[in-house]
C-alpha cells in the first residue's frame, strides 16, 4: 500500500494500471514531447519577454488568456506516486497541499492531522486529501513519507491520503528569471517554483472530485470545516463563483470548482516568474469575471507556522477572523431587505444579511429609525446574532437598539411587512445574541427587524447580521 521504494508513475488521463515498462516508455515518450515542445511554449515565454510588467492588465493579457481558455485540458506530465492509490472513486472536495524542506520547523504531519482530527466519520468519506512533496532533496522526500505512512496509515488504506511527486526534470528554467519588484534572485526562484508547485498539484488534481481547496503546509483547520464549506456552496447555488475564500491570508482556504484547475494551472506555469501565487490568483479571478473577493467569515483555516518555508524567516501572521471550536455557518434564508435609514454611498441593506466580509453602513440614526428583514416564506428560527461596528470604526455601533420578530405579513409584494412584533432583547455594546428563539417565540416568523431605540450622533455599521433555522413549518 505504501509505495516509499517503489517507483509507480501515473500519466494523466491513464486510469487503469499498467506495467512499469510501459508507465517508463510512455514517461520517455512525454519526456520527449516535453523537450521538443518545451514546457512553457515558446510563444508563452516570447509573450512574457515582451509585454510582461509588474501588473498583469486584463486587456492587455486578453489574447494570451483566450489562447489558454482554448487550451485547457491537463498537462500531459507523470506523477511519482510515494503513497497511496489512485481514488476509485470521484470525492466531493479534494484538498491540496505543497510541501518543501524547512531550514527551521516542520508543520506538515500537524496539518495533516489536523485536517483528519477536525472532521467527522461522515466528511471524511467526502474527502480526499493530496500531499505534494515538491522538495528535489530524496532523502528528505523518503523521511517524509515514512513518517506520513506511519502516522497515516489507516486514512492511507481507506484511499483519502495520497502523497506525490514530480521529478525535477519536468520543471520549467528556475535560474536567472527575472528580477521583478528588486527581490534577491533566490527570492524569485523561491516563488517561481512554488507557482510551479502548485501548478502540478492543481492538475493532478483536477479530476479527482466537484471541488477544490489549497491549503498550505502549515495550517491549522476549524471543527467540521468540510460541513460548513458544503454549506456555503450549496447557498450559492446559481449564483457565479470562480474563487470562494475561507482566510484572508495568502494561499490558505482557496475554493475552486475542479474544472477550473487545468486551465489555473496553465495560468501558473504562463506567468511562473512574475509574480508570488497569491497575486496571480487575482489576476485570474478576474480574468474569468468574478471582480470582488468572496470572503467568507468566521475563517475555517489558521496559519500556524512560525518559521517560513523560504529560508527560514519568522512569519507570524494570523488570521484573526479564525475559529477553532464550534464553528456553525448560519442560514441566512432568502429575505427582502430594507432600512428607512439614511444610506451611505454603496454599503446597501443588502450587504449585512451576507456572510461574505461586507457591511451596511449608514448616517446617524434616530430613534424609530430600523433595518427590516421580511423572509420570503415562514420560518422557525433557533438562534440569531447581530454584530455592529468594526475593528477600525469601533464607536459606528448601535448604542441603543432591539432586536424583534414579526408575524401577519401585510402589504404587496414590494412593500410587504408585518403587523405585529415581539421583543426578543437589546443590544449590549452594539451586539446582540439570542439562542433558543423557536422555544421563545410561538409564532411561524415572517419578518424580523433592528429597532433604534434612541438616536445617535455617530454612523451605524451593521456588521452581520446571522440567522440559523431549525426545521420548517408544518414538517
Amino acid at each position: 500500500l505504501f509505495q516509499t521504494h517503489v517507483v509507480l508513475h501515473r500519466c494523466l488521463r491513464k486510469r487503469s494500471a499498467v506495467s512499469f515498462l510501459g508507465v517508463l516508455v510512455v514517461c520517455l515518450l512525454l519526456m520527449n514531447l516535453y523537450i521538443e515542445d518545451g514546457y512553457v511554449l515558446e510563444g508563452d515565454k516570447q509573450l512574457l519577454r515582451e509585454t510582461a510588467t509588474h501588473q498583469l492588465n486584463p486587456e492587455r493579457y486578453v489574447h494570451a488568456f483566450k489562447d489558454l481558455s482554448n487550451s485547457s485540458g491537463s498537462i500531459n506530465i507523470c506523477y511519482r506516486y510515494l503513497a497511496g492509490t489512485p481514488l476509485p472513486r470521484k470525492r466531493y472536495l479534494t484538498i491540496g497541499l505543497s510541501s518543501v524542506k524547512r531550514k527551521k520547523g516542520n508543520y506538515l504531519l500537524e496539518t495533516i492531522k489536523s485536517i483528519f482530527e477536525q472532521s467527522s466519520y461522515e466528511e471524511l468519506k467526502e474527502i480526499a486529501v493530496v500531499v505534494q512533496l515538491a522538495d528535489f532533496d530524496s532523502a528528505w522526500c523518503e523521511g517524509m513519507v515514512q513518517d506520513i505512512s506511519q502516522k497515516f496509515a489507516h486514512h492511507i488504506i481507506a484511499g483519502r491520503l495520497i502523497v506525490i511527486h514530480v521529478p525535477e526534470e519536468y520543471y520549467p528554467v528556475l535560474d536567472g528569471l527575472k528580477r521583478n519588484y528588486n527581490d534577491p534572485e533566490d527570492r524569485v526562484k523561491f516563488r517561481s517554483k512554488q507557482n510551479v508547485d502548485y501548478a502540478f498539484l492543481l492538475n493532478f488534481c483536477a479530476n479527482l472530485s466537484d471541488y477544490y481547496v489549497m491549503l498550505e503546509d502549515d495550517v491549522r483547520c476549524s471543527k467540521n470545516f468540510f460541513t460548513a464549506v458544503k454549506k456555503v456552496i450549496t447557498s450559492r447555488e446559481g449564483s457565479y463563483w470562480v474563487t470562494l475564500e475561507f482566510s484572508k491570508l495568502g494561499y490558505i482556504g482557496k475554493l475552486y470548482h475542479s474544472h477550473d484547475l487545468p486551465r489555473l494551472a496553465h495560468f501558473l506555469l504562463m506567468f511562473y516568474q512574475e509574480m508570488p501565487c497569491d497575486w496571480l490568483l487575482i489576476h485570474f479571478r478576474g480574468l474569468l469575471a468574478q471582480k470582488e473577493v468572496i470572503r467568507f467569515k468566521p475563517s475555517l483555516f489558521q496559519h500556524m507556522g512560525y518559521y517560513s518555508s523560504y529560508k527560514g524567516a519568522e512569519n507570524k501572521l494570523k488570521d484573526d477572523d479564525f475559529e477553532e471550536e464550534s464553528f456553525d455557518i448560519p442560514d441566512n434564508p432568502p429575505a427582502n431587505l430594507h432600512t428607512n435609514m439614511n444610506v451611505f454611498e454603496n454599503y446597501e441593506a443588502s450587504k449585512a444579511y451576507s456572510s461574505i466580509d461586507e457591511y451596511f453602513w449608514g448616517k446617524a440614526p434616530s430613534t424609530g429609525d430600523f433595518y427590516g428583514i421580511v423572509f420570503e416564506k415562514p420560518i422557525k428560527i433557533s438562534k440569531i446574532k447581530v454584530i455592529t461596528g468594526t475593528e477600525d470604526r469601533q464607536n459606528d455601533i448601535l448604542h441603543h437598539g432591539a432586536l424583534e420578530v414579526g408575524e401577519k405579513i401585510v402589504g404587496n409584494k414590494s412593500g410587504r411587512q408585518c403587523t405585529t412584533y415581539l421583543r426578543l432583547g437589546e443590544f449590549k455594546n452594539g451586539n446582540i445574541e439570542i439562542t433558543d428563539v423557536e422555544h421563545k417565540v410561538l409564532f411561524d416568523i415572517n419578518c424580523m427587524r433592528i429597532l433604534v431605540t434612541k438616536s445617535q450622533k455617530e454612523w451605524l455599521i451593521i456588521r452581520s447580521i446571522s440567522v440559523w433555522t431549525s426545521q420548517t413549518p408544518n414538517q
